[in-house]
Parts: C-alpha cells; structure tokens; sequence
C-alpha cells in the first residue's frame, strides 16, 4: 500500500496547473480588444459619413472658385469665344445697340445712366465667357458642352449639383418642418402661420441634409412603410 501511495502522489504532485491559468487571462485581453475595436468602429460611422458630406462640399466649391482650364477646339467644331470672330463682333454690335441709344438722352439723365450700366455688364459678360473657356459655334454664341468633359464641368454638372444640393436642402427643412408640426393639436394652422423659432433652426440643420438622408434610408425612416 505504501508504494501505491507514493507512485501515485507523484504524477499529481508533478502536474502544475500554472500553464492554464496564463492562458485564460491572454484570451480575455484578446476578446476586450475586439470589443473595443468593434465600438470605435461604430462610433466612428457618423463622423466618417459627415466629414465625406463636408469633403464633397469643399471639392465643389473648390471647382467652382478655381480657375477654369484652357478652353481646347475639339469638340464638335467649336472654337474659344476669346478667338471667335463671330463671337467679338457679336460684342462689338451689342454694345454699339445701347451706346446708339445712350445718344438720345441727356448724359445724367437716369435713362443714360442705366444704359451706360447695360454697358458696363454687357462688356463684363463677354469678357467672362472668354476668360472661362466657353466655346462658341459659327453664330458666335456661346456652347455649353454637357457630355461629362472635365475641362468644362464648370458649364453644367458643377452649377447642376449645386442646384440639387440647395433643391434638396429647401425640400429637406421644409419636410423636417411638417413632420415636427404633425403632432400638434392645430398643424394646419401652423403651415398657415410659420412657426419661425423651429422653421429656423430646421434651416441650419438642413444644410447636412445628404447625410440626414442617407441615415434615415438605412434606419428605414425615410419612407413610409404603409405607402
């Protein structure tokens, strides 16, 4: 008996649980950091979705203000209006059109004065169709080209989406207004007589309105379900 005690005493005593109990503490920092990872992912969503809101906003303007490229004569036959002839003698008749009927009044007069203005803008604009690259046909009028060149996005996409962008944001604040009235006791009334404290700062909150949308759309607000 007292060598099957020891014989077996000695496998129990040699057996040392320390290898498991440093492994389970290694798997719950591991599972921490995954839960944390997966928070700051979640977390940061909304500001990635509002700040490539603000990104495509700056990226527009930014096309806007910066100088348009050089107007090229490949498209369609068209020539830059700063070297048409067509278009410098259409100027030249336009403005000899309104310096002929300036002669007829008196030179302080308020009707020579507003054609001398007519002038002013007349000259203004032609200048500026030749400084942003237009092209102009044979008549000497000015060509918008809408094919999708970015040499001449200025023409029409860039004026296009930002139309869309204040379109959208007139229609977003004034349906963020009526789904806010819907809940009082008279919302008729109050679409009779605006409620300018909210309709206010429903406007300054209409200016993310892409984002707003984007995010009611996922969260399935956006449209009415029984419609």
């Amino acid at each position: 008996m007292a060598t099957l005690t020891t014989t077996l005493s000695k496998p129990f005593s040699s057996k040392t649980n320390l290898p498991k109990l440093h492994l389970k503490p290694k798997n719950f920092t591991i599972i921490s950091c995954q839960n944390s990872q997966e928070k700051d992912q979640e977390s940061s969503t909304s500001i990635k979705t509002f700040s490539t809101a603000i990104a495509l906003s700056s990226i527009l303007l930014s096309s806007v203000v910066s100088s348009p490229p050089p107007a090229l004569a490949d498209i369609a036959g068209l020539t830059p209006c700063k070297e048409s002839k067509a278009f410098a003698k259409r100027e030249k008749q336009s403005i000899k059109k309104l310096q002929s009927s300036l002669k007829l009044y008196t030179e302080d007069s308020a009707p020579a004065l507003a054609i001398k203005a007519t002038i002013e803008k007349t000259k203004r604009r032609f200048d500026n169709y030749g400084k942003f690259g237009l092209l102009c046909g044979s008549d000497g009028l000015p060509h918008l080209i809408v094919s999708g060149d970015q040499r001449h996005w200025g023409e029409f996409i860039t004026p296009g989406l930002i139309f869309l962008y204040i379109a959208g944001w007139i229609g977003w604040v004034g349906r963020s207004y009526l789904i806010a009235i819907r809940k009082e006791a008279k919302p008729t009334m109050k679409e009779i007589i605006i409620d300018v404290p909210l309709a206010s700062s429903l406007i300054f909150r209409g200016f993310i309105w892409p984002v707003a949308a984007y995010r009611e759309l996922v969260n399935g607000d956006l449209i009415v379900k029984d419609v």
